[in-house]
């Protein structure tokens, strides 16, 4: 790559690493070569005259480095390493308490696979960050201009297609992986690519294992804390400067030959020179006056595009694609950060604790954007002075540097002493059995600690360390551990929020509709809110509310205790637990898909009806929704009429549980609450009816379709029935299906017998006799439970089987032996459990009702089964009289009635006269009395025997047996 010619600056240092790499490698080889190259990378940097200041994502000593030298420098214009379309949403900052995340969100997107959506970038931004001062300084600072130069959201995903799926997972080795926090806080970031600001660390696994090993530390952050964080906390800025340089060029060289990331990384690089370059152009302002903020990773580029006289016009911004972005803040923490990049648990905490102490040492005073939640007042800002941004001629500082021995701290016995007592403290308050002793113990072990590490004063992490060594003898499931109870001492996992001014509109609706509710809901925690909508109806807008934000948000948001909300129903009193300040990165989110809970409501219930894999169930699920939330008849019309469409294109079974579940609840509000059925659920009927019908054989033979399935399938076609014919269909359709069904499953099997019953090709007796057939076949008793479970699922469809199926199960357990019994037994329970357990309580219900209440009736109880059928006739039939006076005159009244029973029934005889001594049909009907009874049953006479005198009257006796039946006859036969 050409470039500007080497200085003299490093001249002294390049002749002692080339000596170095002699005498180590035994002449001139790639050890010299990465070496050297790393001093020409940091003189190249050095001497750059747009100054670069490389930082490291949450750094103290960054964070230090830059409040210095902002207050020095007063730069008028600062670059940052952000995706450029970030921007306008910095200024929302000042509206929030920090960490918070900036957002980049696309919920629908074009150009992308479908599969990647959400699309959503976040970039985590502390207060001991390099990143914050610089934004709170060009923001509150006059004259000042803060410029992000950094590819666009929609670059992140063009450019990281091939490695989307690694985006957001780290770099580091797996023991650091593994110990990431995975509390519910560490999920505030969701599943969004995190934008690495500053981010520094090994790409080259065997390197960063060498640092570990030989550092005597346990992770990639320990060893950052103690080799660079405390040495350059106290540095000067070129010392920093020239050190971040060499630690980025040094990481660079050695990182592994990963085409796409290598390529990802310069094309990165290559777009924020061009940018800063365009800019420099379009405005006229010099460098000098300039500071560029970036990763020390990307400080020690190579790339031609390099520095403000790089190769420009070679390299092409590629066009955004047609993606609409989003932009907001969301709450972030340091156990997010931390889990999100890949670093220690507790690194973050440890970070800020260090910059608080860092800022009470030097007496540096930070930036903090004006109106920061804590903020102090800030002082009336004067004009950028003249000439305050040169920059020195640089000096050779990295040698002075390397050569310095570390620096030894005494041990702070006090700030020890008191880290100590606390943790003793802490772990007594979650239940460990720790006492003075165990403070001692963690005192002196962590001294003994910090001596084998060789280091004189021990680090937060040697405390740690010491405090699980001492205190955590055992682990106990749900105790904290004493590692966790560290980090809460130390600065504990601060979580963010983004004040009600930086809130998307949505959210502030939200938060202004529950205002009645009178809570503090922007703060974390679980809150009780209870709803007295009876004596306050105002409050029945916030029942709305919640029950929408149930709807729409996790679970834990807003959890209902007591009340519910069913079609056709509304609760008079509501307690709800809320949790709307923890679960505010969700409540954001829904203002990047609309500006109102009914319309994101709406917008997801027509993505779920009308979505690819949308199944009639679902769509019948949002119609529900839509009456219970947003009571649109409109929106529910026009998902019914989807429903159709949906219903006849399946070709399964496997909604139909719950198709005739959410059928038979929306049938049941629309006859109570409207007074006409919609045209839509008719329709929805009448197909459904023909469709089942049509699947019916299909379903009986199909192995994949559970007996569940079917049942509902014919739940659905005989709950639905009367209201079918009604609407024209044909009853013959079922008939046919049914009659064409031929299962080879027992459970279908006893499920098809259930239907012949309904349909009444099967009397009740035949299917008595069928159950007792199967009892006595030893090879089909084994088998018997399955039956038993088809029974118990034709309960469903013909609820009126009870009493059979109690019979049935009732024989099993009187005839077989127990021999026979108990082998199966295990069996019967786990398929009626598995199976049928709504079901079960039906036939409870039923056997209660059949068998006695108290034991000691139970020796004398006979089954309803085994008791002698009596005629229920007999008893009219004996108080008969030989008298008809009544049948005669009803006779003679209605003689069509009689002729044409007479010529249905072959009787050529005709009429006799009163006084005839010839009475042939009066004892035919006596030796025959079920025919007149098999009659009045046939035409639904139910009026039993009429007391009459005469009855040896010939053709009396059908009257005088069933009164109405010869009044029903004479219409229908009026014709013969």
């Amino acid at each position: 790559m050409s470039g500007p010619q080497e200085s003299g600056v490093f001249t002294a240092l390049r002749t002692q690493l080339q000596g170095a790499a002699s005498e180590f490698a035994g002449g001139p080889d790639a050890l010299e070569g990465i070496l050297l190259g790393m001093v020409d990378d940091v003189d190249r940097a050095v001497r750059e005259p747009l100054e670069i200041f490389p930082v490291c994502h949450h750094s103290p000593a960054s964070a230090l480095a830059m409040a210095r030298r902002l207050r020095e420098k007063q730069p008028k214009v600062v670059y940052l390493e952000l995706c450029e379309d970030m921007a306008p949403l910095l200024t929302e900052l000042r509206n929030c308490r920090l960490p918070v995340a900036v957002q980049a969100f696309a919920g629908e997107i074009d150009g992308f696979p479908q599969e990647w959506a959400p699309l959503s970038v976040v970039a985590p931004i502390t207060e001991a960050s390099a990143e914050y001062q610089a934004i709170a300084y060009a923001l509150d600072t006059p004259g000042v201009e803060l410029v992000l130069v950094d590819r666009s959201s929609d670059h992140v995903f063009q450019w990281d297609r091939a490695n989307t799926s690694e985006a957001a997972e780290t770099d580091g080795s797996p023991a650091e992986a593994e110990g990431a926090p995975k509390s519910e806080e560490a999920a505030l970031h969701g599943e969004a690519v995190g934008v690495e600001i500053g981010d520094l660390r090994p790409r080259f696994a065997e390197l960063e294992e060498h640092l570990l090993r030989h550092g005597k530390v346990r992770h990639w952050s320990e060893w950052w804390h103690q080799y660079v964080e405390v040495p350059l906390g106290d540095s000067d800025h070129d010392t920093y400067r020239q050190v971040m340089f060499l630690i980025g060029s040094l990481f660079r060289r050695l990182a592994p030959g990963d085409g796409s990331r290598v390529r990802v990384d310069e094309d990165r690089e290559r777009y924020m020179w061009t940018r800063m370059r365009e800019h420099l152009e379009a405005t006229g302002t010099d460098p000098e006056d300039c500071l560029y903020v970036c990763g020390a990773f990307h400080a020690a580029s190579r790339v031609e595009e390099f520095g403000v006289h790089g190769r420009s016009g070679a390299f092409t911004i590629s066009p955004r694609t047609a993606t609409t972005w989003q932009y907001g803040l969301i709450p972030s923490s340091h156990a997010a950060i931390e889990a999100q990049f890949g670093l220690a648990a507790g690194s973050v905490s440890i970070a800020a604790t260090t910059w608080q102490k860092s800022l009470t040492r030097t007496r540096v005073r930070p930036y903090r954007l004006e109106g920061q939640a804590g903020a102090r007042k800030s002082r009336a800002k004067k004009a950028l002075p003249a000439g305050s941004a040169a920059q020195a001629p640089a000096t050779d500082r990295l040698t002075g540097f390397l050569h310095q021995p570390p620096v030894l701290d005494s041990v702070d016995e006090a700030e020890l002493l008191g880290w100590s007592v606390d943790i003793v403290r802490a772990a007594r308050r979650n239940g460990y059995l720790a006492s003075t002793a165990d403070a001692i113990a963690v005192f002196e072990t962590s001294i003994l600690l910090a001596g084998m590490r060789d280091r004189a004063k021990p680090t937060p992490y040697d405390f740690q360390d010491a405090a699980v060594t001492c205190i955590e003898k055992d682990s106990v499931p749900g105790r904290r551990d004493v590692r966790r109870l560290v980090e809460i001492m130390m600065g504990g996992d601060r979580i963010g929020q983004v004040g009600y001014e930086a809130l998307p509109p949505l959210a502030r609706d939200v938060y202004d509709r529950l205002e009645p509710l009178g809570m503090k809901l922007q703060q974390r925690g679980v809150q009780r809110a209870l709803l007295d909508i009876a004596g306050r109806p105002e409050l029945e807008a916030c029942s709305d509310v919640l029950w929408m934000l149930r709807r729409l948000m996790p679970a834990a948001a807003a959890r209902p205790i007591m009340g519910e909300r069913r079609l056709g129903e509304r609760s008079i009193q509501e307690s709800w637990d809320l949790a709307l300040g923890t679960h505010q990165r969700a409540l954001i989110e829904l203002g990047y898909e609309g500006v109102s809970l009914e319309q994101v409501l709406e917008q997801r219930l027509r993505r779920e009806a009308y979505g690819p894999r949308a199944t009639t169930a679902g769509v019948l699920a949002a119609i529900e929704d839509t009456l219970l939330y947003l009571r649109s008849g409109r929106l529910a019309d026009e998902l019914g009429t989807h429903a159709l469409k949906v219903l006849a294109a399946e070709r399964s079974v496997d909604g139909a549980p719950e198709v005739l579940r959410r059928a038979r609840a929306l049938l049941a509000y629309y006859r109570t609450s409207r007074p006409e059925l919609p045209a839509w659920i008719e329709s929805f009927v009448k197909t459904g009816y023909a469709h089942y019908c049509t699947l019916l054989p299909t379903a009986f033979r199909d192995e994949d379709a559970t007996v569940g399935q079917v049942a509902a399938m014919l739940g659905f076609l005989f709950s639905m029935e009367s209201l079918a014919l009604s609407l024209g269909c044909d009853r013959t359709q079922l008939e046919l299906a049914v009659a064409q069904s031929h299962p080879d499953d027992p459970s279908k099997t006893a499920l098809l017998w259930a239907a012949q019953v309904q349909l009444g090709t099967l009397s009740r007796a035949e299917l008595r006799s069928r159950c007792a057939e199967l009892l006595d076949n030893p090879l089909v008793v084994p088998s018997y439970p399955r039956y038993l479970n088809g029974f118990v699922h034709a309960l469903e469809p013909v609820p009126g089987l009870a009493d059979v199926v109690v019979e049935a199960v009732s024989n099993a357990f009187g005839r077989l032996p127990d021999a026979v019994l108990l082998p199966w037994l295990p069996l019967l329970i786990t398929t009626l459990r598995k199976g049928a357990a709504d079901l079960a309580p039906l036939l409870i219900r039923e056997a209660g009702r059949i068998f006695p209440g108290r034991l000691p009736a139970l020796d004398a109880w006979i089954p309803p089964w085994r008791m002698p059928q009596e005629d229920p006739f007999a008893a009219s039939r004996a108080q008969r009289t030989a008298t008809a006076p009544v049948g005669a005159a009803l006779l003679a009244a209605r003689p069509a009635t009689c002729d044409a029973v007479a010529e249905l029934l072959g009787c050529e005889d005709g009429w006799q006269q009163h006084d005839a001594p010839a009475r042939p049909g009066a004892p035919l009907l006596s030796a025959h009395p079920a025919t007149c009874d098999a009659v009045a049953e046939l035409l639904g006479c139910d009026g039993g025997w009429a007391a009459a005198g005469d009855t040896a009257v010939a053709g009396a006796a059908l009257t005088l047996r069933h009164p109405a039946t010869a009044e029903a006859l004479e219409p229908l036969l009026a014709d013969r």
